[in-house]
């Protein structure tokens, strides 16, 4: 039976990949030992996941391992080989403020694990795609140096600049900026992965996401901006805006529609590809624009401060141009945009807070 391995198969992507995947006829290795625990504390923990996907799919076969873990990587690729099909690497240490504190376990899960998982994929499953979950912070922080102009409630890029009808392609460089630990970490594995799809000819592509989001996402104060922000507003805790006056923007695609262009490139896949992928001018807000947005849906007010530091790497303007991926994969679309995004966060909080 085809198989698929699904890494970090209990958070925001790995959990929605499993939704979709397993619909598609696949049998489903997930790998997840909960270190969004380990990372964020017992509120940030994703074991409440693995309950639901097992009772909902008996294709679903869950191994609480380590992806660092040459033993474990190798005993689950050996004896599944060449009835693997496709793997969705989606595990990782996802947070700056915590590989600051801890940055040799931050780049031997994200770097090593990853290449722990591609070379089994040499060794057992060659003929596999491999499918990475990285992210815009493999640029640094160069869009910082990009022409901004201050406006009510964001930052908005020069209308004369390249960039701004779509947002940042794939041309931006990679040198000559602070990226951060976490930056490093994702970058290694980034060019592990294009490189191993290169020199050994594996199917690979690197997605290099924005602000992945979605009613699934165990938000946390590190970690998961717009889930962490409807908790605040909606337990009236306090919430920390760090730098730029609140007005850096984000584009936000939902985990949904992110899983839907991995299921596409799966179906039609190259070797070594490379795509920016976010919610783009389609679904972007700043943070001062969030808060508006989810007082509105809650009806409550939220209780923030300001700290004008804001984190290392950290982008002042962020707005993904995904047309590369688009026209390689014209039958993607967009689907889901921030104002529904916050509305599926909502009802999901209510549901279960």
């Amino acid at each position: 039976m085809k198989t698929a391995i699904i890494t970090g198969s209990l958070g925001l992507v790995g959990s929605e990949a499993v939704h979709f995947i397993a619909t598609a006829g696949f049998r489903i290795l997930g790998v997840d030992n909960d270190m969004r625990r380990h990372f964020f504390g017992d509120e940030a923990s994703t074991e409440w996941n693995r309950k639901i996907l097992e009772e909902k799919y008996p294709s679903y076969n869950h191994f609480p391992w380590d992806i660092r873990s040459e033993e474990d990587m190798n005993r689950l690729f050996a004896e599944n080989n060449s009835d693997i099909k496709l793997i969705i690497h989606a595990a990782g240490q996802p947070s700056h403020n915590w590989a600051e504190g801890a940055p040799s376990t931050d780049f031997t899960i994200n770097a090593n694990g990853t290449m722990n998982l591609l070379e089994m994929t040499r060794k057992y499953c060659p003929d596999a795609v491999f499918i990475y979950l990285s992210t815009n912070k493999v640029y640094g922080d160069r869009p910082n140096l990009l022409p901004l102009i201050e406006k009510e409630s964001r930052w908005e890029l020069e209308e004369t600049h390249p960039f701004f009808r779509k947002g940042i392609d794939e041309s931006m460089s990679l040198d000559d900026s602070t990226h951060s630990l976490f930056g490093v970490s994702k970058t290694a594995a980034d060019l592990l992965v294009q490189e191993y799809g290169r020199t050994f000819k594996i199917k690979t592509a690197c997605f290099r996401g924005g602000c992945v989001t979605g009613p699934l996402h165990s938000g946390a104060e590190s970690h998961g901006f717009l889930s962490y922000l409807m908790i605040c507003i909606m337990q009236k805790r306090t919430y920390s805006i760090l730098g730029y006056k609140g007005k850096q923007v984000r584009d936000n695609i939902h985990s949904r529609d992110l899983v839907k262009a991995l299921y596409a490139f799966y179906q039609k896949p190259n070797i070594g590809r490379v795509y920016n992928i976010g919610g783009g001018r389609f679904s972007n807000c700043s943070i001062l624009e969030a808060i508006t947005l989810s007082e509105k849906i809650t009806g409550n007010k939220l209780k923030c401060n300001y700290k004008e530091k804001n984190r290392l790497g950290d982008h002042s303007w962020w707005v993904s141009d995904s047309s590369k991926f688009q026209r390689e994969y014209p039958e993607w679309k967009y689907e889901v945009g921030t104002q529904q995004i916050l509305e599926e966060i909502h009802e999901n909080l209510r549901r279960n807070l």
